[in-house]
């Protein structure tokens, strides 16, 4: 399940949709509009294996890594949010669920930065 925080732009998911890109609002679909980001955590939680995307670079700290989840920080122009999220998904390292669970990472031009669960050590992949 591909999750969007409140703060990526409505026509980013006009266009993944456009594109075929599974994705579901977190603030109208999951949760009530307006919640605050100490909560998220929690309802991720209770989902099943979600990949949440976020402009918020909060969630971007290897102590929120978790197994049952991934959180991707958009660390980039709001206008190419869409872009770099169907990016992200069919990149060789994080095509899967199964890729993507239990890591915490940031998406930028120049590539996607990480951390996991299972290492301490921070990794890189290129595009």
């Amino acid at each position: 399940m591909n999750l969007l925080d409140e703060n990526i732009r409505h026509d980013q998911d006009v266009l993944l949709r456009k594109w075929r890109v599974k994705v579901r609002r977190f603030s109208s679909e999951i949760a009530k509009p307006g919640t605050q980001d100490a909560d998220i955590i929690p309802v991720l939680h209770r989902l099943k294996r979600p990949t949440f995307f976020s402009h918020d670079q909060d969630f971007y700290k290897l102590r929120l890594a978790h197994l049952g989840y991934c959180l991707v920080w958009l660390d980039l122009y709001d206008g190419d949010a869409a872009a770099f999220i169907r990016r992200f998904l069919i990149h060789p390292d994080f095509r899967t669920q199964a890729q993507r669970l239990g890591k915490v990472l940031r998406v930028h031009p120049n590539g996607i930065a990480y951390w996991e669960t299972r290492s301490r050590n921070r990794g890189f992949a290129w595009w």
